[in-house]
């Protein structure tokens, strides 16, 4: 019965973290469009293929671990094609980044492991070590969404924090705790311990602050508005301020190129063609060939 539970489990798991490996298509979708990775990063996929390949050579050293050989061997595969995905547009600093990454882990770290795994320890010690090895391994992958946790709760928006990956991550957390507490393989159920835990808080503050984005581009188009017809009224201010000097400006220079006349001539309409504008008593220029006296 507990065996035919584990199987149920161990299927459902496989179903739910295949989804999981397909959540970044949106991602190279847009890598696709744009053809650069620019803002984006290699690291998730390629420690998401070291973590794949440790749980395979975890699962040949454990009896009876098929279903956790197939996942794991859909995700080395799903996360190679990111990789190269990911090479192929991405600039040269970030193959060289990106290649460094894949030398140091997957060739060199891993081979460590293996290598010291097969001569220093024998039959289910080594089982036994490996499996320590992918249980600290697979903490710092659930603490690794800390970072965002944090950036959420600061900046009151969940943009960085698809609430899809979060249930989906959750659903195969409980999947596969439920697979080792059944099977008594304790390094795999105790880290999704804690990676149900995450899960959880991440769709509690995903529903805290999931209207609070749209809240902030309110206030933000509103403060936006008022700074805009500030804006507005100022230049309004210092256009009238400008064509005030102008008028001032003009009166002067109007007033040194403009002829003596006598009084009579006053009384009368005086022709002026090389002006065009019109002076009168109060001194207000006016844009005319012709000079009125009132």
């Amino acid at each position: 019965m507990m065996t035919h539970l584990a199987f149920v489990f161990g299927l459902l798991g496989n179903i739910v973290s295949f989804m999981v490996y397909l959540a970044p298509v949106p991602t190279f979708y847009k890598i696709y469009k744009k053809k650069s990775t620019e803002g984006f990063q290699s690291v998730p996929y390629v420690v998401g293929l070291f973590s794949a390949m440790l749980w395979i050579y975890y699962a040949f050293l454990k009896p009876d671990t098929t279903l956790l050989i197939t996942i794991n061997s859909v995700g080395c595969f799903i996360q190679t094609f990111y990789i190269c995905f990911f090479l192929f547009y991405a600039t040269k600093k970030a193959k060289m980044d990106t290649v460094k990454l894949l030398l140091s882990m997957n060739v060199v770290g891993l081979g460590l492991i293996i290598l010291l795994t097969q001569f220093f320890s024998k039959g289910s010690n080594r089982a036994q070590i490996v499996g320590w090895i992918c249980l600290i391994f697979s903490f710092c992958v659930f603490v690794a969404p800390l970072g965002v946790l944090r950036q959420v709760i600061r900046s009151k928006s969940v943009e960085y924090m698809p609430f899809q990956l979060s249930f989906f991550l959750t659903l195969s957390a409980v999947m596969w705790f439920f697979y080792g507490l059944l099977r008594k393989d304790y390094n795999i159920a105790i880290p999704n311990v804690l990676g149900f835990s995450l899960g959880v808080i991440q769709m509690t503050l995903y529903l805290i602050y999931k209207n609070a984005k749209k809240v902030t581009k309110e206030v933000r188009l509103e403060n936006t508005e008022t700074v805009v017809d500030e804006e507005l009224k100022l230049s309004e201010e210092m256009l009238k301020e400008q064509i005030i000097d102008v008028v001032k400006l003009s009166a002067m220079v109007c007033s040194e190129i403009i002829p003596m006349v006598t009084a009579h001539e006053l009384k009368n309409e005086i022709n002026l063609p090389q002006l065009n504008v019109i002076i009168n008593e109060d001194m207000i220029i006016k844009p005319k060939a012709i000079i009125e006296v009132s």
